[in-house]
């Protein structure tokens, strides 16, 4: 098994996407990139520990490849904007891919690049690839909430304007 770890706003919406296909183990929603030990969801959304709420991913390469993983996160993002993500704004629901090795970190910037020069966006991609660091499960009731809380999952999706920026953007 391999892990990926990728930041895109709410961990809560970007469960889902990487949940639903063969080889994908697990995905635990937590923080990563910060300077507090074992931190809380309020920790962490207060802005002071320096968390991101990520997404970290156990799988099998031989049957998903990290290179699929890349393509699905970038789909789930606006890699423009270095605020936050849609309605979740601030520091903690920043974009990021953070690698767990050398190989993980050039493919990541390929694929970075690649996006780049696609010409899909008119401003800069900012979404920034770094190290990872130390991972910290997020609290029980944050994980798998799409399937624990349907409707505000799905409602809370609706109004962030995550699928309508999706739909625009990336729509074949």
């Amino acid at each position: 098994m391999e892990k990926a770890t990728f930041a895109g706003g709410c961990f809560w919406c970007m469960v889902k996407p990487f949940d639903q296909w063969d080889g994908i183990e697990s995905v635990t929603s937590g923080y990563m990139g910060g300077h507090v030990d074992n931190p809380t969801y309020e920790d962490v959304k207060t802005g002071k520990s320096g968390h991101l709420e990520v997404v970290q991913i156990q799988f099998d390469s031989t049957i998903f490849t990290y290179e699929q993983l890349l393509e699905i996160f970038w789909q789930q993002i606006d890699p423009t904007d270095d605020g936050g993500q849609f309605q979740d704004r601030g520091d903690s629901y920043k974009s990021a891919i953070f690698t767990h090795s050398d190989e993980q970190s050039e493919k990541a910037l390929i694929s970075k690049r690649s996006l780049a020069e696609s010409g899909r966006f008119t401003k800069p991609i900012v979404t920034p690839i770094r190290p990872a660091q130390t991972f910290y499960t997020a609290e029980e009731y944050h994980q798998d909430y799409y399937k624990k809380e349907p409707e505000n999952y799905a409602e809370d999706r609706e109004l962030s304007g995550r699928d309508a920026f999706i739909q625009e953007n990336w729509k074949k």
